[in-house]
């Protein structure tokens, strides 16, 4: 009896790669549908490449039916391979890269919410130092969750990320960046916006209902909140807005985000000598036991910003 082998040609092909680079888009898309807008090609079309590498590889790597798009255990297993794949052919990219004095290609950062905004950060002057020692570098900027950030870190399609400090994982280092204050913000429509902070007392505060970020929070946040009548969850600060501006919840925000409400007179703090807790920021990048040229030049900008002020 002849025993039937799972195959990829040798060497593996460029047309190989590319299939490979398909199903890593579907798997993390959960399914063909939601694929389609990343990859810019049809679901009919995405079918085929599929089915084409599962021929190449005389293997089943997913079920694609009414209950939806799944893994094979095969399936899992070629995606975990191809992870290493991919990563070594960034590795590879890397080092040729690193062969020339001349840093070029991109930079690739990620900020969580309105984090590019704050001032103590001084983004604009670090970005201004990197073009200036490295004018072929391109800065490439973009806003998402924290754990998104995270896995995007971890898989090196990022090089930079810039989050509030609520835990760490492995794989990932950690450099001190900044601490901000998180106020207690109330909106014009609620009750307590008109009174006086003398006249509110921790009834009328731990019975307002309040908006919880939806993430972690240290000691001082826990503090904060332990009492406090957690109503709803927005983790972004343009979607916890709304609520505030309704006049029916209370939440936290840092000024760099806030000043614009407070200068308009829609959003006003309460007691801010006692109703906040601090934040602490962090750089976030991918511990590889490897030097990162792009992520030393960016840390040493970071360095050189924060030394002069």
């Amino acid at each position: 009896m002849t025993t039937k082998h799972a195959l990829i040609p040798r060497p593996v092909s460029e047309y190989d790669l590319r299939l490979l680079r398909i199903f890593k888009v579907v798997v993390e898309c959960g399914g063909f549908a939601a694929a389609e807008s990343v990859l810019n090609i049809t679901r009919s079309t995405i079918s085929v490449h599929m089915s084409n590498l599962e021929s190449r590889m005389q293997l089943k790597l997913a079920s694609r039916g009414r209950g939806g798009f799944s893994l094979t255990e095969e399936g899992r297993t070629v995606y975990e391979g191809l992870l290493v794949l991919f990563q070594s052919l960034n590795d590879f990219a890397l080092l040729v890269q690193n062969l020339d004095n001349e840093l070029d290609g991109e930079i690739a950062i990620l900020c969580s919410d309105q984090v590019a905004l704050t001032r103590q950060l001084r983004l604009a002057e670090v970005i201004a130092y990197l073009q200036d020692n490295a004018p072929n570098l391109q800065p490439a900027i973009n806003a998402d969750t924290i754990p998104n950030i995270e896995r995007a870190i971890l898989k090196g399609e990022a090089q930079i990320g810039i989050i509030p400090e609520y835990r760490h994982i492995d794989g990932l280092n950690y450099q001190q960046c900044y601490t901000e204050p998180y106020y207690l913000c109330v909106g014009q429509r609620h009750p307590l916006f008109d009174r006086d902070d003398s006249l509110i007392d921790d009834t009328d505060i731990l019975g307002s209902q309040t908006v919880h970020p939806g993430v972690d929070v240290n000691l001082s946040g826990i503090e904060q909140f332990r009492t406090m009548n957690l109503a709803a969850r927005a983790y972004q600060f343009d979607t916890r807005t709304p609520l505030i501006l309704s006049g029916k919840y209370l939440g936290f925000f840092p000024l760099s985000y806030i000043q614009g409400f407070l200068d308009r007179g829609e959003v006003r703090l309460l007691q801010p000598d006692r109703r906040y807790y601090s934040v602490d920021h962090v750089i976030v990048t991918r511990n590889t036991g490897k030097t990162d040229p792009k992520v030393d030049l960016f840390l040493k900008a970071f360095s050189q910003v924060q030394g002069a002020s």
